[in-house]
């Protein structure tokens, strides 16, 4: 299994920016528009669903990063999904840093730590086009979501 960290990101950095800092730790990292991040949960089973995929070579992109976003976007298809997930440069992304353990440095990207960002809602489930359903957790209805990528990619 692949270790991941998912925080919550404000700041004046670019995509490209954050990529380069995580990169440059050692590590890899996924960046997501906080409006479809639906719980850390979320992410981590993301990652979770794509290691497995390659491990059992039931991958449909050609990296373990385009296939995290495959499983967080709950789309089968890759441009969908990277539409869908990529951050849309208002200052705030979610990132999924994986490979590095402890201190990100946040400070050295000129970026704010703000886990609120990752929080689940209902209206981030529906941006995901999770079902709601009356006492059903947004953050159960998205898990199910991305749990249910594996059979639409059959």
């Amino acid at each position: 299994m692949t270790d991941v960290q998912v925080v919550g990101l404000r700041g004046d950095f670019s995509f490209e920016d954050a990529v380069e800092h995580f990169t440059g730790m050692g590590g890899e990292v996924v960046l997501f528009d906080p409006s479809v991040v639906c719980g850390k949960d979320h992410i981590v089973s993301a990652v979770m669903h794509a290691d497995r995929a390659f491990a059992e070579g039931r991958n449909r992109a050609k990296t373990l990063i385009t296939e995290i976003v495959l499983y967080a976007a709950c789309e089968r298809q890759i441009g969908k999904a990277l539409k869908k997930m990529r951050p849309k440069g208002d200052g705030t992304m979610v990132a999924a840093v994986l490979g590095i353990d402890g201190d990100l440095a946040l400070s050295d990207l000129g970026a704010d730590r703000d886990d609120s960002l990752c929080d689940a809602s209902e209206e981030k489930a529906r941006n995901l086009g999770a079902e709601m359903f009356e006492g059903i957790p947004p953050e159960d209805a998205v898990l199910e979501q991305v749990a249910m990528v594996d059979l639409m990619k059959q």
